[in-house]
Formats: C-alpha cells, sequence, structure tokens
C-alpha cells in the first residue's frame, strides 16, 4: 500500500519505519505541506491532537482513498470533510523512531471508522480493539496511567531511593514482580503492603522517613491501596 505519513516527531517516525518493514511505500511529509500531497491510497495524520482537525482539512479531498489520525482521545469528526476516514491508534510507547517501530508490530490499536484501516492493522500483526467514540477519552485515560503515569510514580520511588543513597534501578526489579503478579494473578490478589493490611503503624514511619516533596503522592498512593484492599475483602467475604 502507498502511505503518506504527515508529521515526523516520534510516533510519525516510528510508524513510517514499521509500515516499510511491513512491505508498504512510505512518504512523510510536513504538515505544512499536506496541500501538495497527490495519488495516495492512505493519509496517517501523526500529528499532536490539536493539529488533526486543522491539518485534515488543509488535505486535498481527492489526495487519498483513506485518511485517518492515530490520536488516542479524538473520535472521527476532527477528519471532516472527508469521507473514507478511520483512526488507529496503538498502545505501545514511542519513544523513539527504533524502538517504537518494533513495538508497533503486534500492539493493540484501537481502531474506529472505515474497515480500510484494519488492512494497515494486520500488516503490523495487530491486535483490533473496537470503541466507541463516546468510550475514547476514559479509554486514553487508561492508556496515560498505564504508561505515563506509572514513569511519574517511578520518579516518586527515585526521589525516595536517593534520600538513603540508592537509586530507581535498585527498585525495577521489585516493580516487575508486581507486574507479573498483575498478570497472573489480577489487581486485587497482587495487592501487597502495609496500606493492604491496614498497618497503620508501618505507614506512620514512612511518612516521617520521606522527603517532605513526596507525602501528598504518597498518601494518595496509600489510600488508594486501602480502597483496592477493602474490595478486596467484599469480593472474597472477608
Amino acid at each position: 500500500m502507498k502511505i503518506t505519513i504527515v508529521g515526523s516527531g516520534r510516533a510519525g517516525t516510528a510508524f513510517s519505519l514499521a509500515l516499510r518493514r511491513a512491505g508498504h511505500h512510505v512518504d512523510v511529509v510536513h504538515h505544512d505541506d499536506v496541500a501538495e500531497i497527490r495519488e495516495t491510497e492512505a493519509v496517517l495524520l501523526c500529528v499532536p491532537d490539536d493539529q488533526v482537525a486543522n491539518v485534515a482539512r488543509s488535505l486535498p479531498l481527492t489526495c487519498s482513498k483513506l485518511v485517518a489520525h492515530v490520536s488516542g482521545s479524538l473520535g472521527l469528526d476532527v477528519l471532516a470533510p472527508h469521507e473514507n476516514i478511520a483512526l488507529l491508534h496503538p498502545l505501545a510507547v514511542l519513544v523513539n523512531e527504533e524502538v517504537g517501530a518494533r513495538r508497533l508490530v503486534g500492539a493493540n490499536y484501537s481502531v474506529g471508522g472505515s474497515h480500510d484501516v484494519l488492512a494497515i492493522v494486520r500488516s503490523l500483526r495487530g491486535r483490533v480493539l473496537h470503541l466507541r467514540d463516546d468510550q475514547r477519552a476514559a479509554y486514553h485515560a487508561a492508556a496515560t496511567v498505564s504508561a505515563n503515569h506509572l514513569v511519574a510514580l517511578m520518579a516518586h520511588v527515585a526521589v525516595i531511593a536517593r534520600s538513603v543513597g540508592l537509586t530507581v534501578e535498585d527498585f525495577l526489579p521489585l516493580a516487575r514482580m508486581a507486574l507479573d503478579d498483575i498478570e497472573s494473578l489480577g489487581v486485587e490478589r497482587a495487592l501487597t503492603g502495609p496500606a493492604s493490611r491496614g498497618d497503620d503503624d508501618t505507614i506512620a514511619v514512612h511518612r516521617a522517613a520521606l522527603p517532605p516533596s513526596e507525602l501528598a503522592l504518597y498518601d494518595a498512593l496509600s489510600s488508594a491501596a486501602r480502597l483496592l484492599a477493602e474490595r478486596r475483602s467484599v469480593v472474597s467475604g472477608r
């Protein structure tokens, strides 16, 4: 398939490399040059969310059989006035071109609109997730929490670790164990620690030892862990 990608940021470059490796003919253009696009089978908009609608309106109506974007939070309405429209958002962290291209292969993709977009997803051996437009904001919030907020959480760990002469790397094996437990046991059964067992004395000791900058996040996470433990108790009948 001949695919034109608009945008040369991390998403655009990762998609470009992945799609070329999948056998597509790919051109990459800057968003200021979209008026010059001619005779392509698909246009893939890999631009920031707040630019998608403007870029779509700038595209010649007859330039492509399919116009799609890769935003996780936007629906199809931003692609007006084009008729054959779609979206495909990968559940993948695209930190750079090479790593992103590898992660796009076999990723989960939220798709919508024209079924023509499924050919692109299939070529990347992706798994399709079907959502309604009114579900996309919550879906994207979950994606943000599971990736971006996880990084912010480990930055919290890094600050606490540095206060005792350690690094975040010292705690990564523990974090991986917890993720493995979630995968094998589920969220509720994977929860351990003082908040899960109502150990207020240990939590108080923690709070006294923490850098002041980290108290608010620690308290919020402890409260979340308590609520999860309570739900687990209700489910288990204890």
